[in-house]
């Protein structure tokens, strides 16, 4: 296997939060979702795997690329709750700084909901949660 293909491989704690400039807002009412990306090998520009946590996990299916910065695609599809959901991810390796101190390898990019699906409100009322809905996230690896 190509020695670059092995750093997307493996498992990454993930976290996206809603692009809104409100700071006044507290960071844990941004959160848009969080889980595992486990990415697992794959021919060369081809990226293959999972996201998920308690109650859902998406199969991924995308490409890789190893420019500068190295950029990832995927999109996320599964049923979750008797309801198809579809995200769509872009993403890129952050570059490791030469004076860092405990550096872990780190992803950060932009997601967005393709399709709607049923959700709940911030106090357990069903709503449908409506395609088109960005956020920006960043994985870190395990």
């Amino acid at each position: 296997m190509h020695a670059l293909q092995d750093i997307f491989v493996g498992k990454w704690s993930y976290r996206s939060y809603r692009n809104d400039p409100d700071l006044a807002k507290e960071p844990n009412k941004l959160l848009f979702g969080k889980g595992t990306i486990e990415i697992v090998e794959a021919p060369p520009a081809l990226l293959a795997g999972t996201i998920g946590g308690p109650g859902w996990q998406l199969a991924l299916k995308g490409s890789r690329s190893y420019g500068n910065p190295m950029e990832i695609r995927f999109e996320g599809r599964g049923d979750v709750g008797g309801a198809p959901w579809i995200y769509s991810y872009v993403g890129w390796l952050v570059p490791a700084w030469p004076n860092g101190i405990d550096q872990r390898p780190a992803m950060v990019g932009s997601i967005v909901r393709v399709i709607p699906h049923p959700s709940t409100d911030e106090h357990g009322n069903p709503i449908t949660a409506p395609a088109g809905v960005t956020a920006s996230w960043i994985a870190v690896r395990q």
